[in-house]
């Protein structure tokens, strides 16, 4: 199933993509997609419905995130060989966790707002994980079973923010549009293989990154066994999981976004996002 959220800002109704692609409205079924609908035995509920029989959604309406009252949204960061090897950096021995703050999270086609005095605005193309159901102490062999689906992040950074105001990088990472989501949960039995998926990122029409999540360090599996192993995850949980090469970061000469740039951001059978750059109010 492709589930997601549509309507203004703090107002989103869930809604579902039937097989011809129309939105249809979930909102006679379920209050919101949130945690609480995420598990196995609800999403199953969902998937008896015939789609034809919810009310199709006129128009072209916003989509929102694509998970409501995201409880944790945890980061990995350096988690793709390729572009561990373009920034310089050594791989890691274990995940490398940073938190991006809730208030980042908006729509997939949502504006990006460049923040006052902000030089170093980059883009990173990543597999969003949502948790399903309750984990803690899971191993790697079970640890797919928790997730409820997948989804495109785009993990927005301020490179300078992120890493020469001291401190974390969660201050580059948490800046207010810096984590549109969506624009579909795609739910897990979608994708055989989430060690498989190809991604990209455009700006202004130019490919800036191409990746598969085959080159991820530590797989999706992995990461989901070592975080619960550290916290309980949550049923809403989101886990964006690292960035393929290609990133302004990157660059021997980088050019880091300016206002009125435009992204584009796919992942194989996820969606596409788009948003513009614009100048903080």
């Amino acid at each position: 199933m492709k589930l997601l959220r549509f309507g203004e800002p703090g107002a989103e109704k869930p809604g579902m993509i039937d097989g011809d692609g129309t939105l249809r409205d979930l909102s006679g079924v379920v209050a919101d997609i949130t945690g609480d609908t995420l598990g196995d035995a609800a999403l199953a509920r969902l998937r008896e419905l015939d789609p034809a029989s919810l009310p199709a959604v006129p128009g072209t309406p916003r989509i929102g995130p694509c998970v409501g009252n995201i409880g944790k949204f945890l980061c990995i960061g350096l988690n793709y060989s390729d572009h561990a090897a373009e920034t310089g950096a050594a791989i890691p021995d274990h995940p490398i966790l940073f938190f991006k703050a809730n208030s980042a999270v908006v729509g997939p086609n949502d504006t990006v707002s460049m923040p006052r005095g902000s030089t170093h605005t980059d883009w990173e193309v990543e597999l969003g994980v949502v948790i399903g159901k309750t984990a803690k102490y899971v191993s790697e062999a079970e640890a797919l079973d928790y997730v409820a689906g997948y989804c495109v992040v785009n993990d927005v950074s301020e490179r300078h923010f992120q890493t020469q105001l001291s401190g974390q990088w969660t201050k580059g990472k948490s800046c207010d549009t810096f984590g549109p989501t969506g624009p579909w949960l795609v739910t897990r039995d979608e994708i055989a293989d989430p060690q498989q998926l190809d991604m990209w990122l455009d700006v202004n029409g130019e490919r800036r990154q191409t990746g598969n999540t085959r080159t991820m360090i530590f797989t999706v599996a992995q990461i989901i066994e070592h975080l619960s192993s550290l916290m309980t995850l949550h049923p809403g949980d989101v886990i964006s999981t690292g960035t393929p090469p290609g990133v302004a970061l990157g660059m021997k000469n980088p050019v880091y976004l300016k206002v009125g740039d435009r992204m584009d951001v796919w992942i194989e059978g996820l969606g596409q996002q788009t948003q513009i750059v614009a100048e903080d109010a």
